[in-house]
Parts: C-alpha cells; sequence; structure tokens
C-alpha cells in the first residue's frame, strides 16, 4: 500500500516527492510498533505456557537418579525444601514416566528424610519431553516440561498445573548428576526460564548437604514409618503440590 501510494506521488508531484518519501519512510516503523502492541495478545495466566518440544529428544537418557539444584515454586518466597533427589523411570508396559524423590523440610530439625512420587502419562508419542498428570476430581492437571539436558550432566524441568478459575502454578528444577553443578551451566539454565514467567529472584539454590539422615535410624518398623511420614506431610506441603 505505502509502495502505490509514493509511485502515485511521485508522478503527480515530482517536486515534493523526497520530502513525502522522507516523511514516509520515518512513519512507518512507528506505525508498525502500533500495530504490533495494538494486536499482541495478552497471556492467559490461567494456562501454561506454550513449550516448544525439544528436538530428538532421547527421554531414556534422561532417566536415573538426579539431584535438584536449584527450585523455584510461585507461590513460595522462601526455600522449603532441602535434599531433593528425583529417580526417573518408565514403566515396560505404559508410555508413562515415575519421579521417585526423598526431600526434607528446611525448617525441621531434625532433617528427616521424607519420600514422593508421581506417574505422567506422555500424551504425544512424538513428544516425549511433555509429561502429563491428571489429578484427582476438580484438582486440574499438572503438565511437566523438559526444557533442556544433555542427559549425562544437567536437565531443566518446568511443571505447571493449571486449574479451572484459577491462576496457573509454576515451579521449575535445575538438576545435576552430582550435587554441584558448574556456576557457568546454573547461569545458563536460568536464563532459559523467565520466557515462562519464572521470576529469577526466587530460584533459590538447594544446598545437597547432610541429606543422610533417613528414617531408618529411628528404630521403627515400615509401617510405623509410614505413618510418621503421613502424618507430617499431611501438616506441611508436598513439594509437587499447588497452592491456590
Amino acid at each position: 500500500y505505502f509502495v502505490l501510494s509514493l509511485e502515485m506521488c511521485k508522478k503527480k508531484v515530482q517536486g515534493r516527492d523526497y520530502k513525502i518519501i522522507l516523511h514516509l519512510d520515518e512513519s512507518v516503523p512507528l506505525l508498525l510498533l502500533f500495530l504490533d502492541v495494538g494486536l499482541r495478545k495478552r497471556e492467559d495466566k490461567t494456562k501454561c505456557p506454550h513449550v516448544r518440544p525439544i528436538r530428538n529428544f532421547d527421554l531414556h537418557q534422561l532417566l536415573g537418579s538426579w539431584y535438584v539444584v536449584q527450585y523455584y515454586a510461585s507461590s513460595e518466597e522462601a526455600l522449603s525444601y532441602g535434599c531433593m533427589r528425583p529417580v526417573f523411570f518408565m514403566s515396560p508396559d505404559r508410555l508413562d514416566v515415575s519421579m521417585n524423590f526423598t526431600y526434607t523440610f528446611t525448617d525441621d530439625p531434625t532433617g528427616e528424610l521424607l519420600y514422593g512420587n508421581i506417574t505422567w502419562d506422555i500424551p504425544e508419542p512424538k513428544r516425549p519431553s511433555h509429561w502429563v498428570h491428571v489429578r484427582e476430581t476438580n484438582e486440574g492437571v499438572y503438565n511437566t516440561y523438559v526444557l533442556d539436558s544433555d542427559y549425562k550432566s544437567w536437565a531443566l524441568l518446568l511443571h505447571c498445573a493449571e486449574k479451572s478459575k484459577s491462576p496457573r502454578y509454576l515451579s521449575s528444577f535445575i538438576m545435576s548428576r552430582k550435587p554441584i553443578l558448574e556456576t557457568n551451566v546454573i547461569t545458563y539454565l536460568r536464563e532459559k526460564l523467565p520466557r515462562y514467567d519464572i521470576d529469577l529472584s526466587y530460584m533459590f539454590p538447594m544446598v545437597q548437604n547432610n541429606c543422610s539422615v533417613t528414617n531408618k535410624g529411628l528404630g521403627l518398623d515400615p509401617d510405623t514409618v509410614r505413618t510418621i511420614i503421613k502424618q507430617s506431610v499431611s501438616k506441611r506441603r508436598h513439594p509437587m503440590k499447588r497452592v491456590h
């Protein structure tokens, strides 16, 4: 449209064509900027952010033991957990991935090691980096995305829970195969998160020291230990639970 208008002006007003061209050339970028801002859709904070699948992602290489070295949750302004160590595995007869993990509460002076687990389905076999866990009635859908991984040293996970008429709940793990991950790698992975509405000022380092305290040291039988864990978790929030 602008090109046709300029050509017409050149033919009709030969003496002023350069001024007209300069005026329009200066106006076009500003006009396009206003159009871009006006047409940009406002993000729906009740839905999970759009995540592109990893190309050639190999889920089997991600399996095994990890350490969570940095942790974020949108509902928390301080780190509530320590010693979080997930182990990922798959079922031999189903397209799913499970995570068993241990963790402690930072406000527990005894450092009692607790246990949790979660299983996700893989809704699209061609997108094995996206997992979905459907919670109980009216508890919404829990999505997990593998954002990046080199498999042998580090991985970055994004968790997003959706519930009708509620803000989404985001959390993220920076994971390492060892208790400590290099600073430059952590920086590289952290820089990937703001695009998913992760506030890095609340992305906390998780120290993996003094994590050897287990329930076996209490001298209790397994049934009693399970009861104690259940009572403890009922009083404090499970790290994979959402809060609205």
